[in-house]
C-alpha cells in the first residue's frame, strides 16, 4: 500500500524476483553471488530491506539485465538515499509523499487522469495556493505555503529539466469546478489551452493534453483520478498512484498496471483531440 513497506522497495524486490526466477535460480543461488544468507534475498524481494547499489548491480549483471535497465532500476531504488529537495517538506509530504515524487522524478513516461481538478503538474501558483487554503491537512500558514512550493518544484523537476513523455486527460466537469473564483480559474484555464494548442499529439516532445467531455458518459463516471509511472526500457515495471485524502494508495503488480494502462488508452481515445481539447479551454477561459 502506501508506504510499509515503501512503494519503490517492493517495485524493485518484485522486478529482481522476476529476474531470478526467469533464469530458474532458487534464493540460494542468489545468495551466492551477493555472499549472503537466503533470507535477505528474501527480503530484498518482498521490499523489507533495502539494497546497496553494488549489490543491486552485481545481481542485475549476473542476472543479465541490460545496461539501460539497469539504470532504471538504479534510479528507482537509489535515488531517494540522495539528499533531495523533498527532505525539506516533512510537513507536507509523508514518507509515501516522498516515495512518489522521486519515482516520479525518475519516470521516463506520466500518465495522468484528471477527474477533479487540475493535475499537479499543471497547475497556475495561484490556483495552487487555492487549494492548499481548501486543504483540512494544510493547518497553517507555512503548510499552506509549503504546498504550493512542493508542486512548483515538481513541475520545475519533471516539466523543465527532465521532459519525460507526459499525457494528461482531464475531465470537462474538474474544468467546471471553480477554484478561487475567476481570477484564479481564468488564466489556469488560459494557460491549459496553451499547453493543448502546443501539443501534436504522443509523438511530440511537450505534453499531450486532452479533455473528456460530458459526452464521454461512462467513461468519465467509471474511472477516478490515477497517475502512472512508468520507466525506461521496463515496459513491465511501473507504478499507479490513486490519489485519497489519506496520501492515496500505489499499487506496483504487473497485472494492475496492464489493467489501468488500458484504462487509460480508454480513456484518451474518448477525449477530445488536442485541438478540440484547446478550443473548449480557450472558450471556457474566455467565459
Amino acid at each position: 500500500m502506501t508506504g510499509n513497506p515503501p512503494v519503490r522497495r517492493r517495485l524493485l524486490g518484485a522486478a529482481l524476483r522476476r529476474y531470478r526466477e526467469n533464469l530458474g535460480f532458487g534464493l540460494d543461488e542468489a545468495a551466492q553471488i551477493l555472499e549472503c544468507d537466503r533470507s535477505k534475498i528474501s527480503r530484498i524481494e518482498t521490499g523489507q530491506r533495502g539494497i546497496r547499489a553494488k549489490e543491486l548491480r552485481e545481481l542485475l549483471t549476473e542476472y543479465g539485465v541490460p545496461d539501460d535497465e539497469q539504470a532504471a532500476l538504479l534510479a528507482v531504488a537509489h535515488r531517494g538515499r540522495q539528499h533531495g529537495w523533498w527532505q525539506d517538506y516533512p510537513g507536507v509530504l509523508s514518507d509515501a509523499g516522498q516515495d512518489y515524487v522521486i519515482m516520479e522524478a525518475a519516470a521516463e513516461e506520466i500518465l495522468t487522469y484528471e477527474a477533479y481538478q487540475v493535475p499537479d503538474l499543471l497547475q497556475t501558483r495561484e490556483y495552487a495556493r487555492a487549494l492548499a487554503d481548501a486543504d483540512p491537512a494544510c493547518t497553517e500558514e507555512e503548510q499552506r505555503a509549503q504546498a504550493v512550493e512542493v508542486k512548483l518544484i515538481r513541475q520545475r523537476v519533471v516539466l523543465a529539466e527532465r521532459s519525460p513523455r507526459l499525457e494528461f486527460v482531464i475531465a470537462e466537469a474538474a474544468l467546471h469546478q471553480v477554484v478561487g473564483g475567476t481570477r484564479v480559474m481564468r488564466p489556469q484555464l488560459a494557460r491549459l489551452a496553451s499547453l493543448a494548442g502546443g501539443a501534436m499529439g504522443t509523438g511530440s516532445s511537450g505534453p499531450s493534453l486532452q479533455v473528456l467531455p460530458f459526452a464521454a458518459g461512462a467513461y468519465a463516471a467509471g474511472v477516478g483520478s490515477m497517475a502512472i509511472l512508468r520507466f525506461s526500457d521496463t515496459p513491465g515495471l511501473g507504478v499507479i498512484h490513486l490519489a485519497a485524502l489519506s496520501g492515496g494508495v500505489s499499487l506496483e503488480d504487473r497485472d494492475d498496471l496492464a489493467r489501468y494502462v488500458r484504462a487509460f488508452a480508454q480513456l484518451r481515445a474518448a477525449a477530445l483531440s488536442p485541438a478540440a481539447s484547446a478550443r473548449l479551454l480557450g472558450d471556457m477561459a474566455r467565459d
